[in-house]
């Protein structure tokens, strides 16, 4: 438009309130809002305390980010924070439309790509094909390895997750309207249910979402009610983050199997789900239905992408081919997936806008 000004500048706004500047990406259709400046310091000695913080004091944060109308019901949001790990090259807090995650797959994969872009580890050497990125999620210190090229990532990324465990299996759990279900409980870095949909009348594939949401969050409910979550480390990780309705096809094959992540306050993952694939994998090897390093490929029932997976012995992270978590066996699982960006914004603040801190249609 004739007149308009040449740089981008911030509109009227409460100067006394920080614009939030933000990277947008996704992973296989799952956003991620990557904060880059606004936010105030996230105090605390560890990681867990700093995720605290944030949730009784911050919260206003996660609510202007994610929620309209800036946001919508289903985006994610990530904070980057310093790790008290010698070896972790950044922190990272993951924000829902209900609070904040222990372990995001998505935006793992997603955060390699950035943090190499971004310059938040040295350069790889001249030549390298793989950059290694370590964050440090509220689960635990992640392995992040991104293709690269001249320095500047390209192509997949893949992770190395904290031990995988299931923390029980062919539970008989009772639905309301649904009846009894027969349903597991797996740990990828956030606990899941699994449950096959055919047992609640549904084809993951083909029902209407909003017929996948109700009964995930029937189940979620359910086994919240019944089942009680527990984690060796920490109780801050003991809690049930949602249900995965899957196509019930656990056997290996290699066709994708699919399925989709429900979580928090009915969010729906357009993704595979990084974590929930972690914790899937960890379920079918615990079964004797995949094999050390036998990849398997999931797919996201929402958008068709596609991540692989498999249970593997990574020796720099000091993991045996079966790693004692606690009284569970675990693996550590290696989830692969593609990242993109999409854009970057500046957010403000307006003192007198009632609806400030945004709002969550239900």
């Amino acid at each position: 438009m004739e007149g308009a000004p040449a740089v981008p500048r911030l509109p009227p706004h409460d100067p006394g309130t920080p614009a939030l500047s933000v990277v947008d990406m996704h992973t296989g259709g799952e956003p991620l809002r990557i904060v880059l400046a606004g936010c105030p310091e996230v105090v605390g000695p560890t990681l867990l305390a700093k995720r605290r913080y944030m949730r009784q004091h911050l919260d206003h944060v996660r609510r202007r980010l994610l929620l309209e109308p800036r946001g919508h019901r289903d985006m994610y949001g990530a904070v980057l924070v310093r790790s008290e790990l010698p070896d972790a090259h950044l922190g990272a807090l993951f924000l829902h439309n209900a609070g904040y995650s222990s372990m995001c797959g998505h935006a793992v994969l997603a955060l390699g790509r950035f943090a190499l872009d971004f310059g938040l580890l040295p350069a790889p050497p001249a030549g390298a094909r793989d950059a290694r990125v370590n964050i440090h999620c509220p689960c635990g210190l992640v392995a992040v390895f991104v293709a690269c090229e001249g320095g500047r990532s390209c192509g997949p990324v893949r992770f190395h997750s904290v031990p995988a465990f299931v923390l029980a299996s062919d539970l008989m759990v009772d639905v309301p309207g649904h009846g009894k279900v027969v349903v597991d409980i797996a740990y990828g870095g956030a606990f899941y249910a699994f449950v096959s949909a055919g047992q609640l009348g549904l084809d993951v594939c083909s029902a209407k979402t909003r017929d996948l949401v109700d009964a995930a969050s029937a189940v979620t409910a359910a086994v919240k009610a019944q089942c009680e979550i527990t984690h060796p480390d920490s109780d801050d990780l003991a809690f049930l983050y949602g249900t995965i309705l899957t196509d019930g096809k656990d056997a290996y094959d290699e066709e994708p199997t699919t399925n989709i992540c429900v979580f928090a306050d009915e969010q729906v993952d357009r993704s595979p789900t990084g974590s929930g694939v972690t914790a899937r994998i960890a379920l079918q090897y615990h079964k004797g239905l995949l094999g050390l390093n036998q990849p398997r490929a999931f797919k996201s029932s929402a958008t068709g992408s596609v991540f692989t997976g498999s249970a593997v012995r990574y020796v720099l992270l000091f993991f045996s081919q079966e790693a004692e978590c606690g009284d569970f066996k675990a693996v550590v699982v290696e989830v692969s997936g593609q990242a993109h960006y999409t854009g970057a914004a500046s957010f403000t603040v307006e003192e007198d806008d009632p609806l400030k801190d945004g709002f969550l249609l239900k």
